[in-house]
């Protein structure tokens, strides 16, 4: 399950002067490279993890189901990220207690849970990528209690269309309502009502599953 050159360059480009060069090499000789389109579903909630990613490009989001199904969003990964909930569910063998989903055509490296713990006591740089992918992550999931805490519904909306505007780095991007409406914990009416308020206020241009953050 070792990566091919082609795979092996990218992931030294992302990772070279990051991690120890021995590392580098385990990483091509044990992790197996995947590509998803957007859309795709890494990770169900309640089932168990066998791979921690490692994004080498594009986007995923992290969100969280209640006991109705409905969810919401956590954090997005991107380039050099990790997932710290994967993480966990792999040093203490649970079942995962999110969703992954791809956002956007995205290339990452699967590395084998077996490996995880093994590497934290042998490669300094991994315990120092570990430690801080999951400070990264606390200090996400602080932004997200914030924004329920303290926001309304409408600036909540409009924060997270600026995190992917960020994320796209563009300003203009597909999205249906009925993503954004999950991805907030409430309904599509809500999210294309708030939208429109928006648009009056010449905050956002809108057209069929496209928005345009101004």
């Amino acid at each position: 399950m070792s990566l091919s050159s082609t795979e092996t360059q990218l992931m030294q480009q992302q990772f070279t002067g990051v991690f120890e060069a021995q590392l580098l090499q385990e990483l091509s000789q044990v992790g197996k490279f995947m590509e998803a389109e957007a859309g795709t579903v890494l990770m169900h909630a309640g089932g168990y993890i066998r791979f921690v990613p490692i994004l080498l490009s594009g986007s995923i989001k992290i969100l969280r189901s209640d006991a109705d199904g409905r969810e919401a969003l956590l954090y997005y990964l991107g380039a050099k990220d990790s997932c710290a909930m994967s993480l966990t569910c792999c040093l203490n063998h649970k079942q995962s207690e999110i969703t992954a989903i791809v956002d956007e055509k995205s290339s990452l490296i699967l590395v084998p849970i077996d490996k995880i713990e093994e590497w934290m006591g042998k490669y300094r740089s991994w315990k120092q990528f570990v430690f801080s992918t999951y400070q990264q992550r606390f200090d996400d999931l602080l932004v997200a209690i914030d924004q329920i805490a303290f926001h309304k519904l409408d600036e909540r909306l409009l924060l997270l269309l600026k995190r992917k505007s960020e994320q796209y780095n563009c300003n203009v991007f597909n999205v249906t309502h009925e993503e954004l409406g999950n991805e907030l914990a409430t309904s599509r009416e809500v999210i294309s009502r708030l939208l429109k308020q928006l648009e009056k206020l010449g905050k956002v241009k809108l057209a069929r599953n496209r928005i345009e953050l101004l």
